[in-house]
């Protein structure tokens, strides 16, 4: 499987821009995790990229999805660890983390939400313009994207990597894309 070949597979499954945008981000930020983790940048990045690719097949069900998606991942030709990783970024399931890469993915979903919320608040809506400690100040305040998780966030540190680095490393993963993000 290739980044291209996958890319394909989320365009022709996903309709919603913003959904497309969310996944390119989580992509970033898992090449960005794979290097500074000394992982395979390649696997990590289409795991990021493909980890919502059934949410709008299964219709938002979170009883069904990632299960879907893990299952369109392996025929695709992505590895079982890649699936395992897709499957168990939904809490719902109760399948544990148990790599780097299922806890990577885990924690970084959750955070392209904040660090986006966070870019949509700024005058000039750019990430260009974000600072890592802003992010840093919006975690704080539960009510500001209160759908991004803080706790599953938080879960950085099981990866070594201490919660503000972790910001600041997706901060840095989003503004890399940015135009693809529109931000």
């Amino acid at each position: 499987m290739d980044r291209e070949e996958a890319l394909d597979s989320v365009c022709a499954n996903v309709e919603n821009e913003n959904l497309v945008k969310h996944m390119l981000a989580t992509e970033a930020v898992m090449r960005v995790l794979a290097r500074k983790l000394g992982e395979d940048e390649e696997v990590w990045g289409i795991t990021g990229l493909l980890h919502d690719i059934d949410v709008e097949l299964t219709e938002g069900d979170m009883s069904a999805h990632s299960r879907l998606g893990a299952d369109l991942a392996r025929e695709m030709g992505a590895s079982e660890e890649m699936a395992h990783a897709i499957l168990c970024h939904n809490e719902a399931h109760g399948v544990p983390l148990e790599t780097r890469l299922d806890k990577a993915l885990f924690c970084a979903d959750p955070l392209t939400g904040l660090i986006t919320a966070a870019v949509l608040v700024l005058p000039d809506r750019k990430l260009a313009s974000l600072k890592a400690k802003s992010v840093r100040k919006r975690f704080k305040e539960k009510s500001f994207a209160a759908g991004a998780n803080r706790e599953q966030i938080a879960t950085c540190t099981g990866l070594g990597i201490e919660l503000d680095e972790f910001i600041e490393l997706g901060v840095e993963a989003m503004q890399g894309i940015a135009p693809a993000l529109g931000l």
